[in-house]
This record gives structure tokens, sequence and C-alpha cells, in this order.
């Protein structure tokens, strides 16, 4: 079962795994999305992460497709909210954390009981080099992948013994629509005209995020992603944390050696 299948990560997930073999259900927010994904050769089902029923729905359909089995799980459905911390309206953050993290745990929840009759079961958690590393004018996106990574962890070390493995991919600049897709948040959330930080806007976000522009320096498409989810899927033994690209294994690397000043001189680059 992988979320946030309508393009990105889950998309190509989605028809990789397939082609070698599972039985993918891909689910998306939008039935338009769904359709399009059934029209490519997959089994699509909705869910919204803010909508308790959907999540119970589309397990329970999916369930009703295996004879009460699932394998894995692959959270992977989330969006951002770009601006500055202090311009964002504190519902903002309430609203990105029902999808971020909230419908994950949901979700979670409700398989769990699943995997613990069969005795085993993955549920991989698409996390981010920003569950690592703070970065300027990320604070919703940032604060959703430092929760999602606490709650996982914690929650790997209570389903020791019990098959059920919990494993973080954390991608860094990875090809996807996330850019284009937060800017209707932006456009709804954040007042910039009227922020203290209007001229930054003007230098930097704004541009970064309505100029077409070429691909991030260490920017990987999405294979690989799919390649780290293969493992994770696939080996007898998986990891708890794959990193994915450059960025994400500098940064993972300095937050661990570096006090906390010279981070922060270092993210001050980025």
């Amino acid at each position: 079962m992988i979320t946030g299948c309508s393009s990105g990560i889950g998309h190509h997930a989605a028809h990789t795994l397939a082609t070698r073999g599972w039985q993918v259900f891909a689910t998306c927010r939008k039935p338009k999305d769904c359709a399009r994904l059934r029209d490519e050769g997959l089994e699509s089902l909705v869910l919204d992460y803010t909508d308790a029923p959907s999540i119970t729905s589309a397990l329970q359909d999916i369930l009703a497709r295996t004879d009460g089995t699932l394998d894995a799980l692959f959270n992977n459905g989330a969006y951002a909210i770009p601006g500055a911390t202090e311009d964002l309206p504190t519902d903002a953050l309430r609203t990105i954390f029902e999808t971020n993290l909230f419908g994950w745990h949901e979700l979670t929840r409700q398989v769990l009981p699943v995997m613990r009759a069969q005795g085993a079961g993955r549920i991989v958690q698409n996390s981010s080099v920003l569950g690592l590393a703070a970065l300027k004018w990320r604070g919703a996106y940032v604060a959703t992948k430092f929760a999602l990574e606490g709650l996982s962890d914690v929650l790997r070390l209570e389903m020791a013994g019990t098959g059920i493995e919990v494993i973080l991919i954390e991608p860094g600049p990875v090809t996807s629509r996330i850019r284009e897709n937060s800017i209707p948040h932006f456009e709804k959330w954040i007042n910039w005209q009227a922020s203290p930080r209007a001229q930054d806007y003007r230098d930097s976000l704004l541009a970064r995020l309505y100029d077409t522009r070429d691909p991030d320096f260490f920017e990987l498409p999405p294979d690989a992603v799919t390649r780290c989810l293969i493992h994770a899927l696939e080996a007898p033994h998986p990891r708890a944390r794959y990193y994915v690209t450059t960025p994400t294994k500098v940064l993972g690397a300095a937050r661990r050696i570096l006090p906390t000043r010279a981070l922060d001189w270092l993210l001050q680059k980025f």
C-alpha cells in the first residue's frame, strides 16, 4: 500500500514495484488521479489523510482484495507551506500536521493489527533531509518531519520482537511536484506583503517558488528513492534509515559531529 501516488516518488515507486511482482495498491487524494493510475494499469483507491473514514475505507477495500493481509505500507503523501515561521498562522500548522503526520499515524495504527496477526510486516516512512536538519522558509514542513522522525523511532523500538519493521527513508532534493504543489498553500496562508521579511521574500523565496528553473545541483530522480524502498521492503535485514542524495548524507553527518552554532552556520548557506 503506497500513499501519495499521483506524481513524483509515489508514482514511480508504485509502477516499479508492480513490475517487480508486488501487488501494489496506489492511493491518491483526488479521484481523478486514481482514475488516471487505473488507466496506467495500477490498482488505485482514494485516500485522504485528513479524512479518517477515507483511510478506513481504503484499507478495508485493500484487505478485501488480499484475504485480509498486507505485507507493507509506504507512507509518502505530504505537502509544504513555504514561508517564514513568524508569518505562519497556527491554523496553517494544524492543517499541515493533519496531512503530514496525523493521517500517517491513523493509517499506521489501522495497519498494525493486520501485521501483528500475520507476525510480520514493513512500515516505511518517507521522511526528508528536513527531518534531520532545519532550513529557512520551511518551518511547517520541518516541524512535521521532525515529529515523524521521533514518532517512527519510538514505534520501531516498540515493535521490536513483533516481526514488524519500521523504516525511515530520508530523501534530499528529489525531482517531484512538491514546489508547484506548495504554491496554493503559500498563497492561502502566507501574507508575505505584510511581513517584516517582505524584502527577503522578494529576494529569494518568490523566485524559487514561481520561476522556472533548472534542477538543484544535487537533485536526483525519484528512482533514487525507489531503490532504497526496494531494499527496505525486500532485504532480510533492512536498515532503520536510508539516506538519499548527497545533501542528506552531508547534513546527517554534520548534525552528529558539529556543535549547534557550527551547524547553524552551515545551514545558513543553503
